[in-house]
């Protein structure tokens, strides 16, 4: 199994300096990918959960990819109705060109009304929107010679039905995020039944999960995959693996802001991971 870590680029205790510390940590430790996340607008509904500083992900991977030369780079996830799909299609060919082809596209439909409106989007049409802009973003880069990037990965984010029938019918690799596993482990045949409904293949998932190291087991029904002590966690990872997944992602930020202040536990967490699984050999 492929692992990623979901860095955060926001909040009052993220910085140039933190986030070179944070590749370079992730890379260090044996990781296999390095995903940011995304906002435009800190608008109020985002910057109550998120709040700025917020590091645009397209620009932050650019920088970042001349620091960690080895580790894969991705969004989990960008919210595609936010920008033009021309413009992410160029953007995602360069930094996969420049980066040597390391580049994974998480995408989403988003949440934030107030974001929406900020952008003059329309929200009601995000899914629609989502829908277009992927299938544009694949025939701009069937043209080599303008874009050149190859098969550039695409993850289709959301937990609903409807993420999971947007990932059936683009045929790309379902990422849900952050939820328990028994949520998880009836996600998994659901996907199956419905890629059936549409006579379609079912596409791979790729979840993200959280990652809360504790000293003592988390119970309960609520519990969420990736959350409590190390055997929960890499007994999580076993349970991902032979329900299909081939990469997870793990979220070190719990939804705390003033956690942006004080990475090192989250270092602390990756890295008594990272002692208790083998390198992986292979890239996604």
């Amino acid at each position: 199994m492929l692992l990623g870590v979901n860095v955060p680029n926001f909040g009052p205790g993220t910085d140039p300096a933190v986030l070179r510390r944070w590749a370079q940590n992730v890379e260090g430790l044996g990781y296999d990918l390095l995903l940011l996340s995304d906002h435009l607008v800190v608008t109020p509904d985002v910057a109550e959960q998120y709040p700025a500083p917020f590091y645009e992900p397209f620009t932050t991977l650019s920088w970042l990819a001349g620091v960690v030369p080895r580790i894969r780079l991705g969004t989990t996830v960008l919210i595609m109705p936010y920008r033009h799909p021309l413009l992410v299609a160029r953007m995602a060919a360069n930094l996969n060109q420049l980066s040597g082809g390391r580049l994974v596209l998480g995408v989403g439909i988003g949440w934030a009304r107030q974001e929406f409106e900020a952008l003059g989007v329309d929200f009601h049409r995000r899914g629609a929107l989502t829908d277009e802009y992927v299938r544009t973003l694949r025939t701009a880069w069937a043209d080599e010679e303008d874009y050149g990037p190859g098969r550039i990965p695409i993850w289709i984010g959301g937990n609903s039905d409807q993420g999971m029938r947007r990932a059936i019918r683009l045929g790309e690799p379902w990422h849900p995020l952050r939820n328990t596993l028994g949520w998880l482990r009836e996600a998994a045949p659901r996907l199956r039944d419905l890629a059936d409904e549409q006579g379609r293949p079912s596409p791979g998932m790729v979840p993200r999960i959280a990652l809360r190291l504790t000293e003592k087991p988390v119970t309960g029904a609520d519990r969420l995959a990736g959350e409590g002590t190390i055997d929960q966690i890499l007994g999580d990872l076993d349970e991902l693996s032979r329900l299909g997944a081939d990469t997870v992602v793990l979220d070190p930020f719990n939804g705390d802001p003033r956690e942006t202040c004080h990475p090192e536990t989250a270092w602390q967490a990756l890295a008594a991971l990272a002692a208790h699984r083998p390198r992986s050999t292979e890239r996604p």
